[in-house]
């Protein structure tokens, strides 16, 4: 298991934006703990158009803290 941290994607908004209410998505938010190996898209609008895989510990300057 990989421990996130403030700023990192897997406690983004961004993360996985298509489907924010997936089980596995809330449980990486609330343990602030992610699988290794785990990937999810970068829903990013200025990134949409990439379909960017990105980890939950990857990061960027456009880091909004998820609900």
């Amino acid at each position: 298991m990989q421990t996130l941290h403030d700023g990192q994607c897997g406690l983004c908004r961004h993360f996985g934006e298509t489907h924010p209410k997936d089980r596995k998505l809330v449980e990486i938010r609330s343990s602030h703990k992610a699988p290794e190996g785990f990937v999810d898209e970068c829903g990013l609008p200025n990134n949409a158009s990439l379909h960017l895989k990105v980890t939950p510990i990857s990061g960027c300057d456009r880091f909004e803290k998820a609900a």
